[in-house]
């Protein structure tokens, strides 16, 4: 099956990227509960890069691919899973990184939309929240990718990406996003 075409994020009209977001869908991990289960030797480092059996994998589409099956578990771990087996897998702090964003509008109108080191695009909103929580770098935004409240799936905010925040955030270190504001804390 050929991979789907992924639009620009610089020059592509905001509506355009809804669009594509929104046929983007990802597979429903929530609703699998496979009888099969076991572990594999993955782990997804803090700055996001995915390893097998100690060796990186290099394969955009292949870390695209196994991003999209990620599920948190209630006890805070991560697997992969698919219809046929569930695979847990290690992640040093969050397993995707936000790399870029692009803020269209202003006031209440304004809008952020987020790549990610795997070339999704989540666009903050309620859906997509941004929450400030401890990591290993110290209490950093997360954005929830998917998942719910209780099992989020998280991408951290890149430091170029945070400071390209910063740079429009109000006095409260907050920022606005669908008529939302949500904080993005104090730089380091």
């Amino acid at each position: 099956m050929p991979m789907p075409v992924i639009p620009d994020f610089v020059v592509t009209p905001l509506d355009a990227l809804a669009a594509h977001i929104a046929g983007d869908a990802l597979p429903p991990v929530d609703s699998w509960h496979p009888e099969r289960s076991g572990t594999i030797d993955i782990r997804i480092t803090a700055d996001g890069r995915w390893f097998h059996e100690g060796g990186e994998i290099t394969r955009p589409a292949m870390i695209r691919a196994f991003s999209r099956l990620l599920r948190r578990e209630a006890d805070g771990s991560h697997v992969l899973v698919t219809p046929a087996e569930k695979l847990a897998i290690i992640v040093d702090d969050a397993p995707l990184i936000a790399v870029e964003a692009r803020v269209e509008g202003v006031g209440t109108a304004q809008a952020i939309l987020f790549r990610l080191k795997t070339d999704a695009m989540v666009m903050l909103g309620p859906e997509h929240p941004l929450a400030l929580r401890d990591g290993p770098a110290g209490t950093l935004p997360y954005l929830r990718v998917s998942g719910s409240a209780d099992r989020p799936i998280e991408a951290r905010l890149s430091r170029s990406t945070y400071y390209s925040l910063a740079e429009i955030a109000d006095d409260q270190g907050r920022v606005a996003s669908k008529g939302q504001l949500y904080p993005l804390g104090a730089p380091e």
